[in-house]
């Protein structure tokens, strides 16, 4: 069989027709024709949750079958990794890559892509080391983000800024009729689909990675001005935001430019989806489907100013960042055009991709394979998922519930990286680990590994509990007095879920759940 996975970077699902009438910060809603017309004929499932956050770590769930976040932040593979392609390609399958995600070749993300039978590698997104002129920045780029002082060393990130299409036109720098195939989601997907119908091979697994949605949310027209009635090319309306805060009193974001930034997002949803378009009709036209497992999801969502943020990283892991979208269309799958409330996890696609590539799932992977759902055999592969950074609060979730639990403030505890990369800091400056200690650290690895003591980031200074199916948006937090004996319960799904992944002793310290 072969297996096409594609991941669509921040895509929030409340943003898709097949789970939403209109997104929750929008008063309209968003054109995602394409992707509703592969739900019809794809499992939808409701209660799926991301893992690892953010990008790599992700990446690494899906890939590897490992849930990275209590033991390091960010990585590359490691040689105790079995990756899908690499298990693939030992079975003879025929294994590529498509991506614009400059992460996967940033310093300290090696390993990702070196075991494909080959790659696309789709240059110039966000911060990629790309282009190295014009050194000087004219102030229209600037003013297209809100924070010109960026995390951004090489100051590589306003030279891209000048080759995207709609820069390029507005400061005379390149052709001034670029269409919109120039931009990255419709580049990623247009590869995707002359790949499908290029390749003469009959098993096969497709990995495409489309950066887009991720900001910067830059968009030609129709789709700048698709969701507003302002002027796209205003240079006083930023299209990439900065992450912080919204709350009256502390935004660096006025209400009409938080209005323009949710606009450009939903405008690159509507790109993204129409482009996904050509990758469906590649599929109708190669007769593709009958042989054929669709795995389209995202690593995580986005927030657009609920529960007072924007961005990701430094809020509690609500489910508008956590909950994420996934669709799965298998060719003997029973559930096909169908809704599934099963939970589920991000590390689940890793077993579930082998199982339908007929390689071997190795022992010890973190993940649950999705066959039995697909193929009706089986209502649920899971109790309960758990779901953060690292560092952080750890959250669980049992399909209704999610428990947000924060770090002790009482406890001086330090949580502990098993990788060199820096844990705070990201992704420069390199300071070597002078402290770090070599041991078997690893319960799921016999290697061993370095690792080092790193200070919690604390997200949310007290526990947080919600009824996802009475309350959605997550506005009653039932830990204190609203429901303590669910609040209970959940604790201690949490703390089985950290015993049952063999947990280091230092997360039930730090967590205050000795």
């Amino acid at each position: 069989m072969n297996v096409l996975l594609l991941s669509i970077d921040s895509l929030r699902r409340d943003f898709l027709t097949a789970y939403r009438d209109a997104p929750r910060c929008l008063d309209r809603p968003v054109e995602t024709d394409n992707l509703d017309r592969f739900a019809e004929r794809a499992a939808t499932f409701d209660a799926h949750y991301a893992g690892s956050l953010p990008c790599m770590p992700a990446r690494r769930e899906w890939l590897t079958g490992t849930r990275e976040f209590l033991w390091r932040p960010w990585g590359p593979t490691e040689p105790f990794d079995e990756t899908v392609p690499e298990l693939a390609r030992r079975e003879g399958v025929l294994t590529h890559l498509v991506t614009d995600h400059y992460h996967y070749f940033q310093h300290g993300s090696h390993g990702y892509y070196e075991d494909f039978n080959g790659f696309d590698f789709l240059r110039g997104h966000e911060y990629d080391a790309w282009r190295t002129a014009p050194r000087d920045p004219d102030d229209r780029l600037l003013a297209q983000s809100l924070d010109p002082e960026t995390d951004d060393p090489r100051g590589v990130g306003y030279v891209n800024r000048a080759a995207y299409p709609r820069n390029a036109a507005a400061l005379g720098l390149d052709d001034p009729d670029a269409d919109e195939a120039d931009f990255f989601g419709p580049r990623v997907l247009s590869r995707a689909a002359e790949w499908l119908r290029g390749t003469d091979r009959d098993d096969w697994f497709l990995y495409v990675d489309s950066f887009d949605v991720h900001e910067p949310f830059h968009c030609p027209e129709p789709y700048a001005s698709m969701y507003t009635d302002e002027d796209p090319t205003d240079p006083d309306l930023p299209f990439w935001p900065y992450y912080g805060p919204v709350d009256e009193g502390q935004s660096e974001l006025t209400d009409r430019e938080l209005d323009f930034v949710r606009a450009q997002f939903a405008g690159k949803v509507t790109m993204v989806d129409r482009w996904f378009g050509r990758v469906l009709d590649a599929l109708d036209d190669g007769d593709l489907w009958d042989d054929t497992m669709v795995v389209v999801t995202s690593d995580h969502g986005f927030f657009l100013g609920e529960h007072g943020w924007v961005g990701k990283n430094e809020p509690p892991c609500y489910d508008v960042l956590a909950r994420t979208p996934l669709f799965v269309r298998h060719p003997d799958g029973e559930r096909n055009g169908e809704r599934v409330d099963a939970l589920t996890s991000a590390v689940d696609l890793y077993p579930t991709v082998l199982d339908a590539l007929d390689a071997d799932v190795p022992e010890g992977t973190h993940g649950r394979s999705l066959a039995p759902l697909l193929a009706g055999e089986a209502d649920g592969v899971r109790d309960s998922a758990l779901y953060g950074y690292w560092g952080s609060s750890v959250c669980v979730t049992d399909g209704r519930y999610a428990y947000l639990h924060p770090c002790d403030p009482s406890v001086d505890a330090d949580c502990f990286s098993a990788g060199m990369m820096n844990a705070r800091g990201f992704p420069l400056p390199r300071e070597p680990k002078v402290d770090a200690e070599a041991g078997k650290f690893l319960p799921y690895a016999e290697s061993p590994v370095w690792r080092y003591a790193a200070p919690s980031f604390r997200q949310h200074a007290e526990p947080l509990l919600f009824d996802t199916r009475e309350d959605p948006e997550q506005t009653e937090n039932l830990a204190d007095c609203g429901d303590p004996a669910a609040a209970e319960r959940m604790r201690g799904l949490l703390v089985d879920a950290l015993d049952d992944l063999g947990a280091p002793d230092g997360q039930y310290e730090r967590l205050g759940l000795n």
